[in-house]
């Protein structure tokens, strides 16, 4: 049961604005001043992160990138050091390869087309709506999670969100609506940012709060008394668990042995503590760098990690006062590094937080 998706009904928007005026949030980081650039940041973040963990990131990168031009000029080590901790962090590499982008194709702007916004590197459909919609008040629909879930219970819509098919209807929905002549073109910032704020503060995943909800006379879910099964769950999926070892070596100085990962994969171009797939590779790396014992290694306790599609358990092993063999020299993917310059890099938060635990040497 739903409407057409050519006739939207009408008081969606008007109620979604009049609750957003009183209700929504207006005091968000990247709303003062409300610039593509700060707009783009923003969305890029919280693609993975809720608000109030995105926000003191948000203004510490600003502080030290504020404009597109500053990013584009900035070591990709500088960009991952300031993301280091939000995790995702393919989505720092894809913001400072499109900040180059900008100043190579689009005069050193965020291009105002949607075409190229979604060419450039990390941003969607979704995505390039919301920079659109809040930075220059184009009429523009958006269809990130928060906006599934709120358009799935209030259309009744059944199936997971995720598949083509169901997706697809969600945004035909979306696009009816910000069609709607109900919904005042000087009002598109507005209007994107109180389906996002719906969805995060009251139309929530659980224990969603129906009754202070200003589309809850329309909303087929609350009618229906189908809140708890929509949108439809995704199917169930055992996720793999992998083992590690990660070795921690300290110098006499007590500087930190670190190894930058490839350019590809989990923590791409992170700089991280070397690793191992287990004990015997991890003798076998360790040997090839160092004349120490590798059995006066001490073994810390174990740390658990979980990615999107995989847990990885990383065991560390720790060595005080290790000398490199005299071929090793640092270079650009080994290195040892003072624990004061630690923050100056991008580091994994795991292996940051095991690093700060223990008192230099």
């Amino acid at each position: 049961m739903m409407p057409d998706t050519a006739s939207p009904t009408n008081s969606f928007a008007p109620h979604l604005l009049s609750w957003f005026d009183t209700s929504g949030r207006h005091d968000l980081p990247w709303q003062h001043p409300r610039t593509p650039y700060r707009v783009w940041l923003s969305e890029i973040m919280l693609q993975q992160t809720q608000v109030r963990t995105a926000a003191p990131y948000f203004e510490r990168f600003v502080a030290a990138l504020p404009t597109l031009q500053a990013l584009a000029a900035a070591p990709l080590d500088d960009v991952l050091a300031l993301w280091s901790g939000l995790g995702y962090y393919a989505r720092a590499r894809n913001l400072h390869a499109a900040a180059k982008r900008c100043l190579e194709l689009h005069g050193s702007e965020l291009p105002r087309d949607p075409d190229a916004l979604v060419a450039l590197p990390g941003i969607g459909r979704s995505t390039a709506a919301a920079i659109l919609s809040q930075a220059w008040g184009e009429r523009f629909a958006i269809l990130d999670g928060n906006v599934k879930r709120v358009l799935a219970r209030y259309h009744g819509i059944e199936g997971w969100p995720g598949l083509p098919a169901v997706e697809k209807q969600l945004w035909a929905l979306a696009e009816a609506h910000v069609q709607s002549p109900h919904l005042p073109p000087t009002r598109m910032a507005d209007y994107t940012q109180a389906q996002m704020d719906l969805g995060a503060t009251l139309c929530t995943r659980a224990d969603p709060a129906c009754v202070l909800c200003p589309l809850q006379d329309e909303c087929i879910a609350r009618i229906e008394g189908r809140i708890a099964g929509l949108p439809t769950p995704k199917p169930g999926k055992t996720i793999p668990q992998r083992h590690a070892q990660v070795l921690w070596l300290e110098d006499a100085g007590g500087r930190v042995l670190l190894q930058r990962r490839p350019p590809a994969g989990i923590w791409a171009s992170l700089w991280t503590l070397p690793q191992a797939d287990d004990l015997e590779g991890a003798r076998s790396w360790f040997e090839a760098q160092s004349a120490a014992d590798f059995d006066a290694g001490r073994s810390l306790p174990p740390i658990a990690h979980a990615f999107s599609h995989y847990k990885l358990q990383l065991q560390p092993l720790h060595w005080r006062g290790i000398a490199l063999r005299e071929h090793v020299r640092d270079n650009d993917d080994l290195r040892w590094v003072a624990r004061d310059q630690l923050a100056s890099l991008g580091i994994p938060a795991p292996i940051r937080k095991l690093i700060e635990q223990l008192t230099p040497s």
